[in-house]
């Protein structure tokens, strides 16, 4: 796709203005511009890579046939990240055997939400300030190896919320849980990773070790 006219690359909302007319090379772009990022949300919900590569590609179908519907309330990057976030679910759904159904398998709130909130085991200052440590490329191959070790109902919560910006109420409502739930999942999945961080990102000179009670 080439430069505008000022010697720019086209804006994501150019794009889809000329794919809207035709111009399958400038949806071409498009699909170069996000696959990564549409592939790393699936990735993310799904945890399987055949999986996220279906969902990655039935976005962009999805894209194709309703360039149309697209409004600019957003931007176009929100929709079409939003497009992914719903076939991932729905293949989760799919992979599970909740077609109709929200994902869970004991109605719509599970009771462990209201469990008392697991006792962290090592507490540690980090190193580095954790807004940095999230732009570098082997952190964030390490919070991706922490998310694989969280549970499904938490992670998505986390995924959504924390990874993909959605509100508190969006993400509920894409799960079908209450936002008191997602509240509550939210935090689980904060402490969990946290937790896993910082085993390798925290000083071990500030660290105290957690009392249990019994």
């Amino acid at each position: 796709m080439e430069t505008t006219e000022t010697g720019q690359a086209p804006s994501d909302l150019e794009l889809l203005s000329l794919a809207r007319q035709g111009r399958w090379d400038a949806f071409e772009t498009l699909v170069a511009r996000f696959e990564r990022r549409v592939f790393g949300v699936a990735w993310r919900i799904l945890q399987q890579r055949e999986d996220a590569e279906d969902a990655t590609q039935q976005t962009f179908l999805s894209v194709m046939e309703h360039l149309d519907r697209f409004r600019e309330e957003s931007s176009v990057a929100t929709w079409i990240l939003r497009i992914a976030t719903n076939h991932a679910l729905k293949l989760l759904r799919k992979r599970r055997g909740l077609v109709t159904v929200p994902l869970e398998t004991a109605g719509r709130d599970s009771s462990d939400d209201s469990d008392p909130l697991p006792h962290p085991d090592f507490i540690a200052q980090w190193q580095d300030d954790p807004a940095d440590l999230a732009h570098r490329a082997e952190i964030r191959q390490l919070l991706n190896e922490a998310l694989a070790e969280v549970d499904e109902k938490h992670r998505l919560v986390f995924v959504l919320r924390d990874i993909e910006g959605y509100s508190t109420q969006e993400t509920a409502d894409m799960l079908g849980i209450s936002v008191a739930n997602a509240k509550v999942r939210l935090l689980r999945a904060r402490l969990q990773l946290r937790e896993r961080l910082t085993r390798t990102l925290g000083d071990e000179a500030t660290r105290i070790v957690a009392a249990h009670d019994h």
